[in-house]
């Protein structure tokens, strides 16, 4: 199978490397630093364990075109990162290629194929003027919830933290035999790749922790594991979930596991720093919208108030928007 990963970070670097030592056709989308180890040195994996895995037959490019037309193109990309791609994308793209979107968040194709009163509706938070939707067409898109923490610690080189489950799923609920092959391909690679009758239930489970915690590592600098065992912070955390979860339900999902458990798998992860912190102090934008902003916008579309989650957001954004006028970054330094 030919895959070509679009963002060749941590998560993409994972997959990308995993799939080429299982023999699938890999072309990492890469620029820069990242381009030339990759080129250089094929792509190196450091496991759980340590132990470490070298994916030597991977190729990397910075034109799409010169990759070609792919059988999958897995979208790795921060969520806001997407439109700067779409030109470029398209070159990737035959008649049956299937883009797969393994970014945290809210999608823009959320009510694609969703029966009921908000069917094909635009999400103007993650796709203002409907750009990202007028690219890539419905009908092509698998959604992907990613559940692996993992690290880019040098150009080339991932550090799994934890984790190897890819949970994916259709739009519109079925078992296609696109993505019967391509759950085959992930778990031939050593992922655990269930299929969802029901993905937008998954990404609600997954969302649920990232709305919350992201902002609050973001604003207080503080780890999964730290902000969990304070009493304020893990109050606030539950506040915001509980709007979240209302929301959701409105929309028809169901919760499968309790506000609780989802917390306390959240400070099972120990003292990680969420995506969201690492970029504040690495200087790089926020994924804010699509995952909070978007879940005030659920909120007003489907009339429930998310008065907690509206006040992260607007500090949050606050923030954001000092460290790109500033062009900084912030972080706790030893006094």
């Amino acid at each position: 199978m030919k895959i070509a990963v679009v963002g060749a970070g941590a998560i993409g670097g994972f997959l990308g490397a995993r799939l080429s030592l299982a023999g699938e056709d890999v072309t990492f989308i890469a620029r820069n630093r990242n381009l030339a180890a990759i080129n250089a040195n094929g792509f190196r994996l450091i496991g759980e364990d340590g132990r470490e895995q070298h994916a030597t037959a991977v190729r990397a490019v910075q034109d799409m075109a010169a990759a070609g037309r792919q059988d999958v193109v897995l979208l790795t990309l921060k969520s806001h990162q997407v439109k700067d791609v779409l030109p470029e994308l398209r070159a990737l793209f035959g008649p049956d290629t299937t883009v797969v979107t393994m970014i945290n968040g809210v999608p823009w194709w959320y009510f694609n194929k969703l029966a009921g009163p908000h069917e094909g509706q635009r999400l103007e938070s993650v796709d203002p003027g409907g750009v990202i939707a007028s690219f890539i067409e419905p009908e092509r898109v698998i959604g992907s919830v990613v559940y692996p923490a993992a690290e880019l610690v040098e150009p080339g080189v991932v550090k799994v933290i934890e984790g190897n489950r890819f949970t994916l799923g259709e739009p519109d609920g079925t078992r296609s035999p696109r993505i019967e092959q391509l759950a085959a391909t992930m778990m031939k690679a050593g992922f655990k790749s269930p299929v969802s009758k029901d993905i937008r239930a998954e990404i609600w489970v997954k969302l649920w922790g990232n709305l919350s915690f992201n902002p609050l590592s973001a604003l207080t600098h503080a780890t999964l594991e730290d902000i969990c065992r304070f009493p304020a912070s893990r109050a606030l955390a539950a506040a915001m979930m509980r709007e979240a979860q209302a929301v959701g339900e409105r929309l028809g999902v169901e919760f499968k596991i309790s506000l609780d458990k989802r917390i306390a798998g959240a400070e099972a992860v120990g003292a990680h720093k969420t995506s969201m912190l690492q970029d504040v102090e690495n200087g790089r934008a926020l994924e804010l919208e699509a995952l909070v902003g978007s879940v005030v916008e659920l909120g007003r579309i489907t009339g429930v108030p998310t008065p907690t989650i509206e006040a992260i957001y607007a500090t949050t954004q606050l923030l954001a928007k000092t460290l790109g006028e500033q062009r900084g970054r912030l972080a706790i330094q030893p006094a």
